[in-house]
């Protein structure tokens, strides 16, 4: 932001954990004053206004008639009607992930920004995560990938399913790094400790020939957000909670080997390649940060958001579609004899 610009005064929606997070990005995010924030349960307010030293507003509408934009980080279920409600204010919207609890709801939302001046942005944090901006123009290509995104149940997100609250993350990626229709879907899941699946996989074959399995758990006993792409001479992968990453790839020279690379070279039947491995090194960065920087950007240049609503509405469209396939799984299996 140059001297003669003011800060983007952003207002926060939603003082859980995750907002208390997105409270504290706010007030260090450059180019942005955080006006405050509101949340409905006297504990969260309390806690974010002991903690982190931020005006807790008593109403939404009070908050949102005083800023440029909103950070929405409420519950899933209350999404739609906030990030409804600043539209029709005229304010910027940046809405944590899922973008809405249906379809239906983030639909209508991507309609109503649609044309409207206003900059929207969905939070799918893991495009700005360290593992991934390491690569940085690395040609990706995958024809087949693995993820696996594994958590202990804590009952946050619980409102939605396992595919809704964490999976989505993986779907999001997919979608923004293979340019090609989807051509099949297979998938399973299982209700443990809430209403909806706790655990799923899903299989979806893309029509240029590539296949992603993907793998979502809230019950587990460890923590893992991994991915792992398999393309022509070569192989990545990605570490989302140690925020790194790792490539492996063929040379038909060891001229073109990254200097500091570990080459070993492969007798291939009448000609010698060369395979290296390469941990390329993550930018020091606050991804939550980061996002909402972009945000404001995107705002002071009307610019187009990093993760535009449309963007959002197409993975939800894709997670709903994996839920509906497991739904009629479990519906199958439960149905008597």
């Amino acid at each position: 932001m140059n001297g003669n610009e003011r800060p983007l005064r952003i207002g926060l929606f939603g003082a859980g954990r995750l907002g208390r997070i997105h409270l504290r990005c706010l007030k260090e995010a450059d180019g942005v004053e955080c006006v405050g924030f509101h949340d409905p349960h006297p504990e969260n307010a309390e806690r974010a206004a002991s903690e982190l030293i931020a005006p807790a507003f008593a109403s939404a509408s009070e908050l949102m008639r005083s800023v440029d934009a909103v950070d929405i980080v409420a519950t899933t279920t209350a999404h739609y009607a906030l990030a409804a409600e600043a539209i029709r204010l005229g304010k910027h919207v940046f809405v944590e992930k899922p973008l809405a609890a249906t379809v239906a709801e983030a639909r209508e939302l991507a309609d109503m920004i649609a044309g409207s001046g206003l900059v929207g942005q969905v939070g799918h944090v893991e495009r700005f995560n360290p593992a991934l901006l390491a690569l940085g123009e690395f040609p990706l290509r995958p024809m087949f990938v693995e993820t696996h995104r594994l958590s202990s149940f804590t009952g946050r997100g619980a409102d939605v399913s396992v595919v809704a609250d964490l999976m989505i993350h993986d779907l999001d990626m997919l979608l923004h790094l293979i340019p090609s229709p989807i051509v099949s879907i297979q998938a399973s899941g299982v209700p443990i400790l809430s209403p909806t699946p706790d655990i799923a996989n899903a299989r979806i074959e893309f029509a240029n020939g590539c296949t992603a399995n993907l793998t979502a758990s809230r019950v587990s006993l460890k923590q893992m957000r991994k991915t792992r792409l398999f393309q022509p001479d070569a192989y990545i992968r990605l570490y989302f909670l140690q925020k790194n990453a790792e490539v492996v790839q063929l040379f038909d020279s060891p001229d073109s080997v990254p200097p500091g690379a570990d080459v070993m070279p492969l007798e291939l039947g009448d000609r010698t390649r060369y395979l290296y491995a390469h941990i390329p090194t993550p930018p020091p960065i606050n991804a939550i940060r980061m996002e909402l920087e972009s945000f404001a950007r995107s705002i002071r240049r009307g610019a187009p958001s990093a993760v535009p609503f449309f963007e959002g509405l197409r993975a939800l469209e894709l997670a709903d579609r994996v839920d509906e396939l497991i739904r009629q799984r479990i519906a199958q299996v439960t149905m008597p004899a």
